[in-house]
């Protein structure tokens, strides 16, 4: 942890040298991540330049379906390791061309235990909880919810459909997330993504500032 913590320093001193927004998104499997990260890649396209590393315990799928956007990925297989760790990010990302970016993304192994004791260099922790997976989400994991600086509830398309409660859980976000910006949207519909969008170009103007 020790190692991990010195190389994650290391990353983020490096990322801020090339004026990078750097976002750790993290979630449990299936809450929407590569369409979440996708989506905003298309949407930001003309206005930020956005690169991805995606960490999968097998094979290159998510890597695949964000290749079709035309954004440059970075694939890490971990095999068994259940989270990214500050060396993975680091070699991954000298493949990229970071001079011609203005956001990376990294899509974090689909976990909610692992991946929240890693510090990746990142600026922002990203964490989805979507509509279909249930309201007590934050309660079950806080370690992840607390550490995290950027809350979005996903699939809010399909929230009626889950019998999803939105109150609950946003209260449930608001006790263990109180420090988080909290987002409600669909990837998908679009619903929500302005204002998303509009965080992230803020937040870069303030890094680079």
């Amino acid at each position: 942890m020790e190692k991990n913590t010195r190389i994650a320093e290391r990353n983020r001193g490096y990322f801020r040298a090339k004026n990078l927004l750097v976002l750790n998104v993290v979630s449990s499997p299936g809450s929407g991540k590569t369409t979440f990260i996708r989506e905003t890649a298309v949407r930001l396209n003309g206005k930020l330049r956005v690169g991805v590393v995606v960490g999968d315990l097998a094979t290159d799928n998510d890597a695949a379906r964000l290749k079709t956007s035309g954004i440059p990925v970075i694939q890490i297989t971990t095999g068994t390791v259940c989270h990214l760790d500050a060396d993975m990010v680091a070699k991954a990302a000298e493949q990229l061309p970071l001079d011609q970016l203005d956001v990376l993304v990294i899509e974090n192994v689909g976990n909610l235990v692992c991946p929240a004791d890693y510090d990746l260099g990142e600026n922002l922790r990203v964490v989805l909880l979507s509509t279909t997976e249930g309201e007590d989400k934050p309660l079950k994991y806080p370690p992840m919810f607390h550490s995290a600086n950027v809350a979005i509830v996903t699939k809010s398309d399909l929230a009626g459909a889950a019998g999803f409660d939105r109150d609950q859980a946003l209260g449930n976000l608001h006790r263990v997330s109180h420090h988080a910006q909290v987002f409600e949207l669909s990837a998908k519909s679009g619903a929500g993504m302005d204002g998303w969008l509009n965080y992230l170009e803020k937040q870069l103007a303030g890094a680079r500032a």
